[in-house]
């Protein structure tokens, strides 16, 4: 059957259950483009911060919001993005977001002021917000036929995977060569390409039932995510203080009476029910704390490798690449040992992956452990991989049709919420340990050592002190590791299920025309 409803923009497409044409595969990678940009940019600075430093000199303070104000505005919009996608059409989303993204990476990579850089990282954040949920929902219309679309979000899974592992490396070649401001400019060739094509190559989609957009759950659900990990950054980086203290309540007051006002709307943000499933959870949880350790220990590995060891930018970046492969590796082929072992053992396995991995790097010192940090990126690199696969499959996979937009929303809050928390809280003890344990001459170890006539054994006495809060962060987050894989093995069945079932349809798309006819019985499903 060949229908108006199974067109899309600039071609036609095999009906629901059948073969993707070739305009499929060509949409899967103008949309995986902005996918890939979203989550490099979560993490291109790593490497790229002590260049960021030298040109612009931010405060401590402001060092951190340069790397983590980008997450969080992310994280804090990601789940009300994904509903207003539902409504009102996941192209026109994702074609503005991208736009606005292209826009503060360009006036970003120029910034003259550090106030200024993490202005725009936040405007890049609210469009990436954008574009996350947006993505997979559209994702899954292209791809009716669920083999297909299962493996079509494997693929979503790796290249957002590897965004965050080649962050850092990308960022390390660039500054070998061109200033800091080139890690911003790498994003326009891409988003670019994205608007020339997206056009011609997506079709508008939105849920055929949208109901209407609850602002005040949109302005909570933003607002209370935002002040709550403002107020749990501040004090862990600078102590108790009233400001902080009443911007967490403040948050945590917003964040419950939006929890509790979802419960009485028909259309709501979050189903809050799906969370009854334990593997569900679980998974979630495993979208948050990986990502929380990954971006700590990256962030803190690169200040080692560079400003403790002396390694220049370029040798960092390579030495990150085995990890990075192997992340990317895990992510793709790990669906197929979720079908064969079940959830249980994935999840299980992962955790402890990351604990064992993170371990490794008590193994380092101020005077060497490149060998050990290569191999603990390995290690953790499987569980990191497995994190990412899980996360995303079972949120589209647990959900109606119609919700695929804020269930993505959903697993992505919880990778991009990670990833702010892990700078913030992680990356403040480490900082604790370094003013407490330090020569007490800066607050960090950069700006120690940029200090004019420091002493020999003042900067030794730094760099070992640096190197003593990595220590403490990487037992801490391979302890909470540890604890969600025990839990895991204790809570999840054995064998939830004797193989994974296919993931749900795609949401049903709404053309911009009306249909010539009402659909006859037995065919609405089948329009795509």
């Amino acid at each position: 059957m060949t229908t108006k409803t199974q067109k899309l923009r600039g071609g036609t497409r095999a009906a629901s259950g059948g073969r993707p044409g070739p305009r499929s595969w060509l949409g899967l990678i103008v949309v995986l483009g902005p996918v890939l940009l979203v989550s490099m940019d979560g993490s291109i600075l790593f490497l790229a911060m002590p260049r960021v430093s030298q040109a612009l000199t931010p405060t401590a303070d402001q060092a951190l919001w340069i790397l983590d104000g980008y997450g969080f505005a992310v994280g804090s919009l990601l789940i009300a993005f994904g509903n207003i996608g539902d409504r009102y059409g996941r192209l026109r989303l994702l074609t503005a977001g991208a736009a606005v993204f292209g826009l503060a990476s360009a006036a970003a990579a120029f910034a003259p002021t550090p106030g200024l850089l993490i202005a725009f990282r936040v405007l890049m954040g609210i469009a990436g917000a954008t574009l996350l949920p947006s993505a997979l929902a559209v994702l899954s219309e292209l791809f009716p036929q669920p083999r297909r679309r299962a493996r079509a979000i494997g693929i979503f899974a790796a290249a957002f995977a590897a965004g965050f592992a080649v962050g850092p490396v990308l960022g390390g070649l660039l500054l070998e060569r061109f200033w800091w401001g080139s890690v911003f400019l790498v994003n326009l060739p891409v988003i670019a390409l994205f608007l020339v094509f997206a056009p011609v190559l997506l079709g508008e989609v939105r849920s055929a039932r949208p109901g209407r957009v609850d602002v005040p759950s949109v302005v909570s659900s933003a607002a209370g995510l935002l002040l709550a990990i403002y107020g749990l950054k501040h004090l862990a980086a600078d102590g108790v203080a009233a400001p902080p203290v009443v911007a967490m309540l403040a948050g945590g007051a917003l964040l419950a009476w939006f929890a509790a006002r979802q419960r009485g709307l028909d259309h709501p943000l979050i189903d809050f029910s799906l969370f009854r499933d334990r593997v569900f959870t679980i998974a979630v949880i495993t979208g948050l704390l990986p990502l929380a350790a990954w971006s700590a220990a990256a962030y803190l590995t690169g200040i080692h490798l560079q400003s403790v060891l002396g390694l220049d930018v370029l040798d960092a970046a390579l030495l990150a690449l085995p990890g990075a492969a192997v992340l990317t590796v895990t992510s793709v082929v790990v669906p197929g040992f979720v079908d064969r072992l079940g959830k249980r053992a994935v999840l299980v396995t992962g955790h402890f992956a990351i604990a064992a991995g993170l371990l490794a790097l008590l193994a380092t010192t101020a005077g060497g452990g490149i060998g050990w940090y290569v191999a603990s990126t390995a290690v953790a690199g499987i569980g990191y991989g497995i994190s990412f696969a899980v996360v995303a499959d079972t949120a589209v996979g647990a959900v109606p049709a119609e919700r695929a937009g804020a269930a993505g929303a959903i697993a992505e809050t919880s990778n991009e919420i990670g990833n702010a928390l892990g700078i913030a809280l992680l990356g403040s003890l480490a900082a604790l340990v370094f003013r407490l344990q330090g020569p007490g001459l800066a607050p960090t170890l950069d700006e120690t050592l940029q200090l004019p006539g420091l002493g020999v054994a003042a900067a030794a006495d730094a760099k070992t002190a640096f190197v003593t809060g990595l220590h403490i962060v990487a037992v801490t987050a391979s302890a909470l590791h540890a604890a969600l894989g025990a839990a895991a093995l204790r809570l999840l069945p054995k064998r939830e299920r004797a193989g994974t079932p296919e993931p749900p349809a795609g949401p049903v798309p709404v053309r911009d025309e009306p249909p010539a006819s009402p659909p006859a019985p037995g065919q609405e499903s089948q329009s795509v």
